[in-house]
């Protein structure tokens, strides 16, 4: 079904100083940097979590180990995916027991791929805790999963679509509200 576009939420600079705020947050609330972790879920949330990472070393001048987390063959709905799923590298080189994990995605919609996330970090080691941000959380949660960092909140009705571009990846940053067309 097609899109058109309704309105855009966030610009590059919108974005951007929603990534410092998040990053202010994220120490303000784990009281600086020890033992901290950050995991970006594939696809938009590495390059958002590279972002993070690197505002919150030059806030506190300390580099934080930041990871990539593939959660393909974690997703309950594997099979509608397609006949072939494409799995990409988890890259996570460093331990996670006991760290301070925050995990990173763009869009928090039914909570199921954040789901996805947590059994594949539980797979890898017993982090301290693990904490959530995300860019957007439009609500329609289907699992008991929230947000501890939100850049924005938007409420959406089912029919639409939040749209995050990032430069990584899209060669421009946004993020647009999308709406089905008649």
């Amino acid at each position: 079904m097609p899109f058109r576009k309704k309105v855009q939420l966030m610009d590059a600079v919108t974005m951007d100083r929603t990534l410092i705020r998040i990053a202010h947050e994220i120490i303000e609330r784990n009281k600086g940097v020890q033992d901290l972790v950050i995991i970006g879920i594939r696809t938009r949330g590495v390059p958002l979590a590279r972002r993070i990472a690197k505002k919150i070393e030059e806030i506190e001048k300390v580099s934080i180990p930041m990871g990539i987390l593939d959660i393909t063959m974690y997703r309950d709905d594997l099979t509608a995916v397609g006949p072939q799923p494409i799995v990409r590298q988890t890259n996570i080189p460093f331990r996670i027991n006991d760290k301070k994990v925050v995990l990173i995605d763009d869009v928090l919609f039914t909570g199921r791929t954040i789901r996805a996330a947590l059994d594949s970090i539980i797979d890898l080691g017993r982090p301290k805790f693990i904490q959530l941000a995300v860019l957007i959380d439009r609500g329609h949660r289907e699992l008991p999963i929230r947000a501890d960092y939100v850049g924005k909140n938007v409420p959406t009705s089912l029919d639409e679509v939040v749209e995050v571009s990032v430069a990584e990846e899209d060669g421009k940053d946004s993020v647009i509200l999308m709406e089905e067309e008649e």
